[in-house]
């Protein structure tokens, strides 16, 4: 009998292959693209000197009149207009804030790299010598806030999807508590368990802008967390350290909180290998979470090979690991909230690598099984908690910054970027020091 890691590892040659069979041929792109950066799907050019808020929403998330693409041809050329806005969106549309498009995605939110064959792949304002990734799926939301063509972006999270692009491209992006923020009218990939809306900007004030414009009377909630804990000092950072991280971004993420001021203590190896554990556990029920919400699109004309490749790969997850994933999820929320008994947030890398380069022909399978191991962002997703990704510098000719992800307690999302605020304090006074 072949046991599972080898099944999916003969899926996933056999996918691989056909993935780059078809990644040498010419492939049809999207004849028109909503900016030359490819992080809009739909662009709606902004007056001149509006004084207006410019909110960029991922293209998962219902607009009326515009039809939902989920960054897919299929759906972009067969599904009907949305006929009412998502119901996260009521807040932007009562405060008047100016919508400036719809943001590319990977398709059906299913790939981390960020990669889109059909509308173009996003295009990561961190790059300098090479090409690097955006980070998926929300790469459009992150890109469009790193270059300036809004300044919130919705983006969703299911198992990574707002805060992975965020450390890519060297922008902020919130993960918010599950259940905290409705999804109805959100193009589902995992609602029942992992789903989340949340914001990205460009620092933290931006993202607390974003936030409230998807939890009423958030920014008196976050004026109340800067009030209540100004400084760092009085705020105990749980330090997590994990396999396989590179150092200097271990190194970059110690120096921005010892610079910082907040109490740092070292988590255990019980903890690691309970954190360990749940991203598997999370990573596994995303996947089969995206098999069967979009399993009906894996034969449809139009669909990349890639997006099939992962759907399949989704199905393998929902017959052999979903069940005994979705059984562990208590424990692992039980062993969570121990922790902040004893801390009030976690810090640890959100990536375990500085971005990758764009691969030729926009990558395989392989490469996006690549990717999804950088990710330390699942088991956030699995326990409920929101997260927080901020960027900090790090030391490295090719690219400036990394990304330290913080997570918090359940509704825990003003603390978070209150200490957010304190770590983005730091790079200022770098800046200023180095100028």
């Amino acid at each position: 009998m072949i046991n599972r890691s080898c099944l999916v590892a003969r899926v996933t040659l056999g996918l691989c292959s056909i993935s780059c069979l078809s990644g040498c041929s010419a492939l049809q792109r999207h004849s028109r693209t909503g900016t030359p950066d490819n992080a809009f799907i739909v662009y709606w050019p902004p007056p001149n000197n509006s004084g207006r808020l410019r909110l960029a929403v991922k293209d998962l998330i219902d607009l009326k009149g515009v039809v939902t693409t989920a960054g897919s041809e299929y759906v972009s050329k067969n599904d009907p207009p949305a006929d009412r806005d998502a119901t996260c969106m009521a807040l932007a549309r009562a405060r008047n804030v100016l919508v400036v498009g719809k943001t590319n995605l990977s398709e059906f939110a299913l790939s981390p790299s960020g990669f889109n064959r059909y509308f173009g792949t996003p295009k990561n304002p961190l790059s300098r010598r090479t090409n690097l990734i955006p980070g998926g799926s929300s790469s459009g939301s992150a890109v469009a806030v790193a270059d300036g063509s809004a300044d919130v972006a919705f983006g969703t999270d299911t198992a990574g999807s707002i805060r992975v692009p965020a450390a890519c491209c060297g922008v902020v992006g919130l993960k918010t508590t599950f259940g905290l923020v409705p999804l109805r009218g959100v193009f589902p990939v995992e609602p029942k368990h992992m789903d989340t809306v949340g914001p990205l900007g460009k620092d933290v004030a931006h993202t607390v802008e974003g936030m409230d414009l998807l939890q009423a009377g958030f920014a008196q909630e976050y004026k109340a967390a800067v009030a209540d804990k100004p400084s760092a000092k009085s705020i105990r950072i749980g330090r997590l350290y994990l396999d396989r991280t590179d150092p200097k971004i271990d190194r970059a993420i110690d120096e921005t909180l010892r610079q910082a001021g907040f109490e740092v203590i070292k988590l255990d190896a019980a903890f690691k290998a309970s954190w360990d554990k749940a991203n598997k556990d999370g990573t596994n029920v995303a996947a089969a979470g995206g098999w069967l919400s979009d399993g009906k699109y894996a034969t449809k004309p139009g669909v990349a090979t890639r997006t099939r490749s992962v759907i399949a790969l989704g199905q393998i997850a929902y017959n052999t690991t979903y069940q005994d994933a979705l059984q562990r999820q208590a424990a692992w929320k039980r062993s969570l909230r121990r922790v902040f008994e004893q801390v009030d947030f976690v810090a640890l890398p959100t990536i375990q690598h500085l971005p990758p380069s764009v691969p030729l022909f926009l990558g395989s399978p392989f490469f996006e099984s690549h990717v999804l191991s950088l990710q330390n962002t699942a088991a956030v997703n699995f326990a409920g908690n929101p997260a927080l990704a901020v960027p900090i510098p790090v030391h490295d000719k090719r690219v400036p910054l990394t990304s330290v992800q913080l997570v918090g307690p359940r509704f825990s999302e003003a603390g978070l970027l209150n200490a957010g605020r304190l770590i983005e304090a730091t790079r200022t006074q770098s800046d200023r020091g180095a100028e």
